[in-house]
């Protein structure tokens, strides 16, 4: 998260290029959405699991990351490829990930607007899909977040790769009957690639058919890039100041081990 946030601000301030990054976590990670209350973070049982835990830039529901890919998007908001409202901006950079899935084989794969908005909406990311995630046969299969600041887009999300995705209500406080209901609705509105290809595709083999589904359907020619000795120093004050602090992680509100970077 430091990282991506590190790229967004030297861009920002002309030291940097638009970047898409694809990233693992190692350990898991139960991330929070900005603005959602730490309240529902079973600590003890991240303890005991050995997951960390973290608070996004960007809005949503929790998320746990393992097993998966996650992606980031980061241009100028004056790129045409975002310059239309958010959620127009959402549509756009989904046909990088439609494109990139259905090479995979995901033939199914589908981004719909107009999506209804869940009142029994949980504290969990993936129950349900917004506007233009991709989903299969109505199932949320990529989530997604956006983050607009100092004239740059930074948009996120992750893929579940396989796995257990009810594993998230082992970090969350609820009780054992609860959980019960809430993971029969998970796995109702929910999928990983695995259930959808039959298969587990390898962190590469997703990474590189995401970035020519990026390439190809936003017409983005993408070098190889690595951090610049700026953004390693951005992304260290962001990580001691935000994202491995307490102060941040655990605000009460009322409301990485395999890495990819490409540059534009």
């Amino acid at each position: 998260m430091a990282i991506d946030e590190a790229i967004l601000h030297a861009l920002a301030g002309g030291q940097g290029l638009a970047t898409l990054r694809f990233y693992q976590w190692q350990p898991p990670c139960l991330s929070l959405g900005f603005g959602q209350n730490y309240c529902k973070v079973d600590e003890a049982a991240c303890q005991r699991l050995g997951y960390t835990i973290v608070r996004r830039p960007t809005g949503g529901r929790a998320i746990l990351h393992a097993d998966e890919l996650t992606y980031s998007f980061i241009t100028s908001s004056s790129d045409p490829r975002v310059t239309d409202n958010i959620i127009q901006s959402y549509r756009n950079l989904s046909q990088g990930l439609l494109h990139g899935l259905r090479k995979l084989g995901a033939v199914a794969v589908q981004a719909k607007g107009g999506m209804p908005k869940n009142p029994h909406q949980r504290t969990a990311c993936f129950d349900t899909p917004s506007h233009y995630e991709i989903t299969v046969n109505g199932k949320k299969l990529v989530g997604s977040a956006q983050l607009r600041r100092r004239g740059m887009v930074l948009q996120h999300g992750t893929l579940p790769l396989h796995g257990d995705i009810s594993r998230i209500f082992e970090v969350l406080s609820y009780s054992d009957e609860e959980k019960r209901t809430l993971t029969k609705k998970l796995f109702a509105h929910a999928t990983t690639l695995e259930m959808v290809l039959n298969r587990i595709v390898p962190f590469d083999e997703v990474a590189h058919s995401l970035h020519v589904g990026f390439a190809e359907s936003l017409d983005i020619i993408f070098e190889e890039g690595i951090l610049s000795d700026y953004e390693h120093s951005l992304a260290d004050k962001f990580y001691h100041e935000r994202y491995d602090n307490d102060v941040w992680n655990k605000k009460k509100y009322s409301i990485g081990a395999e890495t990819r970077i490409l540059k534009f």
